[in-house]
């Protein structure tokens, strides 16, 4: 087992169950000591209890790892600042954030209404936007840190009756490809997960014989990578069934018409436009513009 984590602290929001239980509990295999966040509500985000939080605490103890419940709402402002403190108290710093709680509220988007899309987006986006406000500034002080966000498939690629789900779950895409530059030069690297398993979430969706290999432990070996001392940063790596792979926002080589082009123009040569043989990842936006200059000048 080399990659370790003795003497890191971690926090793992919606660590209750599924995806972010398995996370927790192996991360404090490897020596991290671990804050089980979860607010103990229903698939929608209601109701509340700490319960959840509470035994896999016990399960961690009773492997023999340190860790502690908190049952915050990771959209509260007072709730994840108690969070924070409750983990400093306790251990003394914070190394790592894996932000995992969400909630689902499906349905069309012409039948769906606005409460639904707003508290979908307040979870997903602002409760994982929040808790690393929370840690960011202690994470540069002590010149380390790890953050893994999670995305999905549906905000990468869309899925019927989740416009709410897809629309924070890209969000956070473009949360972290900022974040990614801004903490460089202070050791903090952020990636993002895109799992598929079978969770309290999402196992209405696989086939029954499908449960078994989509179980969430087969994507938390992704997410340990992500928070180790050796792992990229601005990566998101999909994972489920033991299957992984990296994901990318890709753009065409594209043309120059020039500053007399047309709707027309743009039709007329879309076959060009929109060939993405060459197609190139950036990692930073004034990339794209350095790719415009070049074809400005001919290049």
């Amino acid at each position: 087992m080399s990659i370790r984590f003795d003497g890191k602290v971690a926090i793992v929001t919606g660590a209750g169950g599924g995806l972010g239980r398995a996370h927790a509990l192996e991360l404090a295999k490897r020596g991290a000591k671990v804050v089980v966040n979860d607010l103990g509500g229903a698939v929608d985000g209601s109701g509340g209890s700490s319960e959840a939080a509470a035994k896999v605490v016990d399960e961690i103890k009773s492997a023999g790892g340190e860790a502690i419940a908190n049952g915050s709402s990771v959209t509260d402002d007072a709730g994840v600042a108690n969070m924070v403190k409750q983990t400093i108290d306790a251990f003394g710093r914070i190394d790592i954030l894996i932000a995992n709680a969400g909630i689902l509220r499906d349905k069309s988007f012409a039948k769906m209404e606005l409460k639904d899309f707003q508290i979908v987006v307040d979870v997903h986006l602002m409760g994982t936007v929040k808790p690393v406000k929370a840690v960011w500034d202690l994470m540069k002080a002590q010149q380390y840190g790890r953050i893994v966000v999670t995305t999905s498939s549906t905000g990468l690629y869309g899925n019927f009756g989740q416009t709410n789900y897809g629309a924070a779950k890209l969000g956070l895409v473009g949360f972290m490809n900022t974040l990614k530059l801004e903490g460089q030069k202070d050791n903090i690297k952020v990636n993002a997960i895109s799992p598929v398993a079978a969770t309290r979430m999402t196992e209405s969706l696989f086939p029954p014989d499908a449960l078994k290999a989509f179980q969430p432990q087969f994507v938390t070996p992704g997410v340990v990578y992500l928070v180790s001392e050796d792992a990229p940063t601005g990566v998101i790596l999909t994972a489920g069934a033991g299957v992984f792979s990296v994901a990318q926002i890709i753009e065409s080589p594209g043309m120059h018409l020039g500053g007399e082009a047309t709707a027309d123009t743009v039709a007329a040569n879309w076959a060009k436009i929109s060939d993405m043989g060459g197609a190139k990842a950036y990692f930073m936006g004034g990339e794209q513009t350095g790719k415009f200059i070049e074809r400005l000048s001919g290049k």
